[in-house]
């Protein structure tokens, strides 16, 4: 018995209950922003240790702006690259794509590309269990460097898991090339986090839902960094870039924390979603997830309206005429968006919105007239 302790008493305190929580977080090793960071390409994939042999997946566009430039860099280098064009993102391209990386026996992959390429290269090296290094072209919305990916089937667009680039290199030279349309895409789809975490953070309440406030704090931050510089970005200007970039990139990590899309997906996501499937003419993805998140910042009670000049201010859409879709697709679309993913719970609920509530939303946020 321990010196001092009185005779029958046990001080070891309540037994523990054996922890058992165990998450592996994966990061992108190296980012890279700049003007003409693309010359740093070869080098970084020597720090990573990369074998000799690898793949470009690119666009047949893209590969003009930067992917044919991407390959000979690393041929320069003393890489041996295949440069593989690939097209829409669907589970057919990425079979085709793997098929191809593997022929090449590609060691490694570098994603040149807009969202779509990049989304085919995190898959496909997810699939083959090689590293990859995403290089945009533009920033259209959060997946740069997220390990999330949007893939369309028969049917519809399903967000995939796929690799976390091992490095990221985001030259504002090359990105300001891109239309403006694309960069306001990935601003609204960062502006939109603003009601994911407000979803996110009711289904912790109402579902018990796993939380992590480092991801959602992230993902605050990324929202309010293109909030508070709305005026600053503006076309034609690569320092518009470099205050938009950073933020998106923060946007995608803030994934990788939480191990799911949560941080930047909820219930305008559901929107955005529903509307691809009931509409004709489809936007672009932020743009609609922009859009959902002023008629959803709404239903949360929250200032809606400060979303909306936001978007306004940076040139992105908020009405239904702006999205090229028709006030029926909107309504529709909020009808439809909660049955999308039942096992995510948002401000939908379970039983979603009728449709004299889904009418009246569109109408009182202006987004239909």
């Amino acid at each position: 018995m321990a010196e001092g302790q009185p005779e029958g008493q046990d001080l070891s305190g309540p037994s523990e209950i054996p922890f058992g929580k165990a998450k592996g977080m994966v990061f992108p090793r190296t980012v890279l922003v700049g003007h003409g960071v693309i010359e740093d390409l070869a080098s970084t994939c020597r720090q990573f240790g990369f074998p000799s042999r690898g793949a470009v997946i690119t666009g047949p566009r893209t590969a003009e702006l930067a992917g044919n430039r991407a390959a000979a860099i690393l041929a320069a280098d003393g890489f041996a690259v295949e440069t593989i064009i690939a097209h829409e993102a669907s589970l057919h391209e990425v079979d085709r794509v793997a098929a191809e990386a593997r022929r090449a026996e590609a060691r490694f992959l570098v994603g040149v590309g807009g969202g779509s390429k990049i989304d085919i290269t995190k898959v496909v090296a997810a699939r083959l269990r090689i590293p990859f290094v995403s290089l945009p072209t533009s920033a259209a919305h959060d997946g740069i460097s997220s390990p999330r990916a949007s893939l369309r089937n028969s049917e519809s667009v399903t967000s995939t898991e796929g690799a976390v680039p091992m490095g990221v290199i985001a030259d504002t030279g090359i990105l300001v090339q891109a239309p403006f349309r694309l960069l306001a895409s990935g601003c609204a789809d960062v502006i939109s986090n603003v009601t994911a975490i407000l979803d996110w953070r009711l289904a912790v309440r109402l579902r018990g839902e796993e939380y992590s406030s480092t991801a959602a704090t992230l993902s605050e931050y990324a929202a309010q960094e293109i909030i508070d510089h709305a005026a600053a970005i503006k076309p034609n200007l690569e320092m518009s870039v470099w205050t938009a970039i950073r933020p998106i990139l923060v946007a995608g990590i803030s994934m990788s924390v939480a191990g799911s899309s949560r941080p930047c997906s909820g219930s305008e996501h559901l929107f955005s979603h529903a509307l691809e499937r009931v509409s004709e003419h489809p936007s672009l993805h932020g743009e609609q997830c922009g859009v959902g998140a002023v008629m959803m910042m709404y239903l949360h009670g929250g200032d809606w309206r400060r979303v909306k000049t936001a978007l306004l201010t940076i040139g992105a859409p908020t009405t239904a005429r702006e999205l090229g879709v028709t006030n029926e697709e909107i309504v529709r679309a909020l009808v439809l968006a909660h049955s999308l993913r039942p096992d995510r719970y948002t401000i939908l609920g379970d039983k979603g919105l009728t449709r004299d509530a889904a009418e009246r939303l569109a109408l009182v946020t202006g987004v239909t007239s």
